[in-house]
């Protein structure tokens, strides 16, 4: 459908009024995505009022505002009520192995929490929407942003810990893997060249880093690997890995390698450049 047909009077003046006002291009787009627009649409309704081509809309909006997330430094960095223990570290990608993240009996109340609420982990696909993929075999299920105590309490010290509201993190993702299942190398953060990225990205931006947190020791296997840089972290209870990818670091792709021997655990947080 052109532009045309969906801008009514009422807000083609809005949109002048609030341009006339001194309002740029990225004010009305962010109000309108507030008022619940497709962003996929609004930069052709914002060109078309303002008599502009779309390209030169878009140049025009400012590049996110540049949140970051501190990268712990060792040997202990504190996360709130908790000091953790920053065991490796690298650049590229900017990644901390971290020990006691979480206490064994934290590791205990989240997987029961999350156990009656397990249904197939989904992933989403290249125009948004979430599917069924071969790449990821595990069980899974979210809690909502300060669902639980437990949770609540997790998140926040994961914000002291990465300097990072607790707001910007979606919802904590739990996943159950058995013996064999994996998610094969994938990339976290979203790539603006596929179709769907104004969809997945119109609440809380693009992903700027995440954790990934062990909630038990598989007896073989269920590591994290990083194949681009020849590492894979070990899956030991109540640590974490956290890794940063500001920018779409192609050195961040990572996989969760198979279990082989009993079954594996995790706790994952995303975390965007924008409030979620």
């Amino acid at each position: 459908m052109s532009p045309q047909r969906i801008i009514s009077p009422e807000l083609r003046q809005w949109i002048l009024d609030t341009t006339r006002a001194g309002h740029g291009p990225q004010d009305v787009l962010e109000l309108m995505r507030a008022h619940g627009y497709d962003p996929r649409q609004s930069c052709a309704i914002l060109a078309e009022v303002l008599k502009l081509p779309v390209a030169a809309v878009h140049a025009n909006v400012p590049a996110p505002s540049g949140l970051r997330t501190k990268h712990p430094q060792g040997p202990l960095a504190k996360a709130g009520d908790r000091e953790v223990r920053v065991t490796m570290g690298m650049d590229k990608p900017a990644l901390r192995v971290l020990d006691g993240l979480l206490t064994g009996a934290e590791c205990e109340e989240l997987i029961e929490l999350a156990r009656p609420r397990l249904a197939r982990a989904l992933t989403v696909d290249a125009a948004g929407q979430q599917q069924v993929d071969h790449r990821r075999t595990s069980v899974g299920m979210f809690f909502k942003l300060a669902e639980l105590p437990p949770v609540a309490r997790l998140e926040q010290r994961i914000a002291d810990l990465l300097d990072v509201p607790a707001s910007h993190g979606e919802g904590l993702q739990i996943l159950h893997y058995l013996p064999g299942q994996e998610y094969q190398p994938h990339y976290d953060w979203f790539d603006s060249a596929q179709p769907g990225y104004a969809t997945i990205t119109a609440r809380g931006g693009q992903r700027i880093a995440s954790v990934v947190m062990y909630l038990n020791t598989p007896e073989a296997g269920g590591g994290t690997a990083f194949p681009e840089v020849g590492v894979t972290v070990t899956a030991l209870r109540g640590s974490a890995v956290y890794f940063a990818y500001e920018g779409g670091d192609s050195s961040s792709l990572h996989a969760g390698l198979p279990v082989q021997r009993g079954e594996k655990w995790i706790a994952t947080k995303w975390l965007r450049e924008r409030p979620y």
